[in-house]
């Protein structure tokens, strides 16, 4: 099939420089959703329609095979589709889609298509209210007569309830004809896409109509209310799909998965937490409270405490990250490995069973196994113009307060006293230290505040 996706409206009611379109849903632009979706029914021919920022979107999009199509200026749903009739392949069907209604499905998709085969296919439902709306008008025996808009329609077409939902599944050698056939004698002065189903009528070629699962698949965005209310909708998709895999979540309804988010058996994903781009949570995982986790990987069995930040990181099995730890790109951790409250790991890798648990930065280091990182301890990885590695070997033990000057290595088994500022490699199985002789100086006072 042809696919042809609108996307050329300003969108005034977002009152934003961004074109709507772009507005992040899930973390994912609205049009990269239909986008995404008509991708996985295989289309002969991609057509995207632009007009209003169309250099941003042409920019921001990276969709290979993509074609674009320039609507410019906007004369309705009817003039946007003239303008991809040039780029449409020889499939027999065309199916429109909109760049602002992000949730359909594309099973949905795929029933139109197939009630296309010989026919014009509309995509309606029923709505308890349904003003705004084209209405779906029939006659006696149920056969779909025309469409009428809402400032087109009479008192007793505005009592339908059955609507269109704008999708539709057109023969591709009749599209041409039909739209070149039309008239822009409305109340709104446009060029009505949905007039080709009175000429379909007309020309005696059947109408059938398919209906989505629900109202949230043809959902559009028209404003920032009503891109929060999807927004909501989207995620409690992602709730309802992630706990019919297993995972156990403290409360559905607080819940935000900007990406995508693939978990194993008996997952727990407390309150408020947010996964961003693609993050993978093995079996067992237990992710806190509040929690923000993007791009990574948490082995299975592992721990992470309440607001812990881990970002482009890969996680071992059987870890425990935080509360309040911060794992940035390049971290990479063994099975077992403990990373405490308020400490820092930035492109570093620590090998089994070694522990940072408390206030600590390591940054551009290797960490061997069974390694402790006292309170207090900085690997000093900058010098304000260049990284420096610092390599920590197996059994190493960093007292507190100490400072590795990078580049710098602490041998296997060795030990830093606390307080140590290491300037060169410290021997294995060694004890190294530096720090200023200890002073205790009689018949010292302290300063007395001086009276005024």
């Amino acid at each position: 099939m042809n696919i042809v996706i609108l996307a050329a409206g300003q969108g005034k009611r977002m009152h934003s420089n961004l074109p709507k379109v772009l507005h992040p849903l899930a973390g994912k632009a609205l049009v990269s959703h239909v986008i995404d979706t008509a991708r996985r029914l295989d289309p002969q021919t991609l057509c995207l329609v632009h007009g209003h920022g169309g250099d941003i979107l042409q920019k921001t999009i990276s969709a290979p095979g993509l074609v674009w199509a320039l609507q410019n200026p906007q004369h309705g749903t009817g003039h946007a589709v003239m303008q991809a009739l040039p780029h449409l392949g020889n499939a027999p069907t065309t199916l429109v889609l909109y760049g602002d209604v992000p949730l359909i499905q594309a099973d949905t998709l795929r029933r139109l298509v197939h009630a296309a085969r010989d026919a014009l296919a509309i995509l309606t439902i029923e709505l308890a209210d349904a003003s705004g709306y084209g209405r779906i008008v029939r006659n006696s025996v149920g056969d779909v007569l025309r469409i009428v808009e809402q400032k087109d329609a009479s008192t007793e077409e505005l009592a339908i309830r059955e609507i269109n939902t704008g999708i539709v599944a057109v023969p591709t050698k009749r599209l041409s004809e039909w739209l070149g056939r039309l008239s822009n004698d409305n109340a709104q002065g446009e060029y009505y896409l949905t007039d080709i189903v009175g000429m379909a009528v007309a020309a005696g070629v059947p109408i059938r109509t398919t209906q989505p699962q629900g109202e949230w698949e043809v959902l559009g965005v028209n404003s920032k209310v009503q891109l929060a209310d999807l927004e909501r909708v989207a995620q409690r998709l992602n709730a309802e799909r992630l706990m019919e895999q297993g995972v156990r979540l403290a409360d559905p309804a607080r819940l935000d998965v900007r990406g995508e988010l693939i978990c194993g058996r008996d997952v727990f994903i407390d309150v408020n937490c947010v996964f961003e781009g693609q993050v993978v949570l093995d079996e067992a995982v237990e992710i806190a409270s509040t929690c923000v986790i993007k791009n990574s990987r948490i082995g299975p069995g592992t721990r992470i405490a309440a607001f812990s930040h881990i970002e482009d990181a890969v996680v071992g099995p059987d870890a425990v990250i935080g509360p309040f730890a911060r794992l940035r790109p390049g971290t990479e951790l063994a099975a077992g490995v403990h990373v405490g409250n308020f400490v820092e790991l930035k492109n570093s890798k620590f090998a089994a069973n070694s522990k940072a648990n408390h206030l600590a930065y390591v940054g551009d280091a290797v960490v061997g196994s069974r390694v402790n990182i006292g309170a207090g301890t900085i690997t000093c990885n900058y010098d304000g113009a260049n990284k420096f590695t610092t390599v920590i070997e197996d059994d190493a033990f960093i007292g507190s307060d100490t400072q590795l000057v990078a580049p710098v290595t602490v041998g296997r088994g060795a030990t830093l006293g606390a307080g140590t500022t290491l300037t060169k490699d410290a021997p294995p199985d060694m004890l190294t230290i530096s720090r200023a002789k200890q002073l205790s100086i009689p018949g010292w006072q302290r300063p007395k505040k001086t009276k005024k």
